[in-house]
C-alpha cells in the first residue's frame, strides 16, 4: 500500500472506509433524489458518513486514553453506535410528511435508518456486509416499489379525484362527506379553498372506490345536495 510519512496505515484504512460510506450513502440516496423525497442524495451521503465517523472515533478515538484502575480497557465501543441509532430517529421523523388524510415519507425515513446502519458496518470494517445491505435497499426501493405499484392496479379499489364547488352554506361540508359514506366511498384526503367574493367552497377530494360502483350515480346524488353548484371528476 502506497504510504504517506505523516498519515498512518490506519488513519488511510478509516479515510477509505469513509470513502466507501459516501459511495454506499450515494447510491441510496440517487434513488430517493429521483422522486423528488424529502431527503436525497446529499442527505443519504451526510448520514452515512457520519454514521461511519461516529463508529471510527467509538472503535479508534480512545486508543490512546491512559487507563485508570483498568477502565479504559473496559470502555463500550457500541455505545456510540447505540446513539445513532436511537439519533437517527429524530431526522427520520422530519421527513415524514402529513397531508390531510395522507402520510408521506415514511420510506424515506426508513431509507435514512437503513444507511446510518450501513455507515455503522462501514465503520466497523464490515465491508462486504454493508455492501450486501446497500444491494438489498436498492432491491427494495427499486424493483420492490414497481411490484407494489402492481399488486395496487390489482386491487379492488381505485382512487378518483372529485373537486366540487358549493355554496358556503352551514352544513354543506357534513352533506357531501355523509352522502359519500353512506354510498361506501372513502375519502382520502379533502383540500378545502374558499372564494370570498363568491362567498363559495372549493372541496378537491381523493377518494377511494370499490370497483363495480356506479360513479356516474353517485356524482348525480352530489350533484342533488343542496348547496353544490358543480362537480368535476377525474
Amino acid at each position: 500500500m502506497f504510504e504517506i510519512p505523516w498519515i498512518s496505515p490506519l488513519e488511510v484504512t478509516m479515510i477509505l472506509r469513509l470513502l466507501v460510506a459516501a459511495v454506499l450513502g450515494g447510491i441510496v440516496g440517487l434513488e430517493r433524489g429521483s422522486g423528488d423525497r424529502p431527503a436525497g442524495f446529499r442527505t443519504h451521503i451526510l448520514v452515512c458518513v457520519g454514521s461511519t465517523l461516529f463508529m471510527l472515533v467509538s472503535i479508534y478515538g480512545f486508543d490512546g486514553v491512559t487507563a485508570v484502575e483498568d477502565v479504559g480497557t473496559r470502555r463500550d465501543t457500541a455505545r456510540i453506535a447505540a446513539q445513532v441509532v436511537s439519533g437517527i430517529g429524530f431526522l427520520g421523523a422530519g421527513t415524514i410528511l402529513h397531508e390531510g388524510l395522507t402520510i408521506r415519507g415514511l420510506t424515506t425515513a426508513a431509507s435514512l435508518w437503513m444507511v446510518s446502519a450501513i455507515g455503522l458496518a462501514v465503520g466497523s470494517g464490515m465491508l462486504l456486509l454493508a455492501t450486501v445491505a446497500t444491494i438489498l435497499t436498492m432491491v427494495t426501493l427499486v424493483t420492490f416499489h414497481s411490484w407494489e405499484k402492481r399488486f395496487a392496479g390489482n386491487n379492488r379499489s381505485e382512487r378518483r379525484f372529485i373537486r366540487i364547488s358549493a355554496k358556503n352554506n352551514s352544513g354543506v361540508i357534513t352533506s357531501i362527506t355523509g352522502y359519500l359514506a353512506s354510498k361506501g366511498v372513502r375519502i382520502k384526503t379533502m383540500n378545502i379553498k374558499t372564494d370570498r367574493e363568491k362567498n363559495n367552497l372549493v372541496l378537491e377530494l381523493y377518494v377511494k372506490v370499490e370497483r363495480g360502483m356506479d360513479l356516474t350515480e353517485i356524482m348525480r346524488g352530489l350533484q342533488r345536495i343542496d348547496g353544490v353548484i358543480t362537480l368535476e371528476n377525474a
